[in-house]
């Protein structure tokens, strides 16, 4: 992780640790921490192949597929190697589109070493069914890394005109509320405490849980760039 400041302050930092000079280092590291706007961060996009993710970026970022800065999307596995999109209106947000887990390219134990999972700050992880054993795995190794992570059900709308069929008395609403509770469950089950879970269509972000995700990583995003300046702080310092 390259440290967006410049070396010149962190230089003054190592040299008031050395000297002892408490107040001076705290006083630096304090204007780090007061420069959270600066800070890049970088977001890994991952799950199953097939499961939506690269459509995810794209509408995350508010491009549409055919957009010549799209990543691109289909109906085979598209995404072969690990891949930064760059937020158009945030440019130190970087989404990283990750290849699909559990293919014969990226089998589940090769997967977080071929990726680079350590350079991420947090993860979405997508789902177009019911989370996999696959998922839960990588929220594990995320866990021990200490980072935070989201679970985005990719093509709700799909489940929905599904369901509309083949019940009698269809109602939206109690089924939006069924699928969240049962991937609620499902995790659960397999030890994830307390999991995120937003319903998500990637081609109509108005609807479902689309805004309350965006909300969610607003009111979270300071915590993520205060863990990612200390980690930029701990590597330099390490030095």
């Amino acid at each position: 992780m390259d440290n967006p400041f410049g070396h010149e302050p962190i230089e003054e930092i190592k040299e008031a640790l050395q000297n002892n000079e408490h107040d001076v280092a705290v006083a630096k590291i304090q204007e780090y921490l007061d420069q959270q706007d600066k800070i890049p961060l970088h977001i890994g996009i991952t799950g199953e192949s097939g499961s939506g993710k690269s459509t995810f970026v794209n509408a995350f970022r508010g491009i549409d597929n055919k957009d010549e800065r799209a990543a691109p999307t289909g109906c085979v596995e598209t995404t072969s190697e690990v891949t930064p999109y760059h937020h158009p209106n945030y440019p130190n947000v970087t989404l990283w589109d990750l290849p699909g887990i559990g293919t014969t390219k990226f089998p589940a134990d090769k997967y977080l070493e071929h990726v680079g999972f350590e350079k991420f700050d947090f993860f979405i992880i997508i789902s177009a069914t019911r989370f996999r054993e696959n998922d839960v795995k990588l929220t594990q190794e995320i866990q021990k890394m200490g980072k935070k992570f989201y679970f985005v059900h990719s093509k709700i709308d799909n489940d929905l005109r599904n369901e509309e069929r083949s019940q009698r008395e269809f109602n939206a609403e109690r089924t939006l509320a069924q699928i969240r509770e049962n991937c609620i469950q499902g995790l659960q089950k397999q030890g994830v405490e307390a999991p995120q879970v937003f319903l998500v269509s990637s081609f109509d972000l108005h609807l479902y849980d689309f805004h309350l995700l965006e909300e969610t990583l607003e009111r979270e995003l300071p915590a993520h760039k205060r863990n990612a300046l200390l980690l930029i702080l701990w590597m330099i310092l390490k030095q």
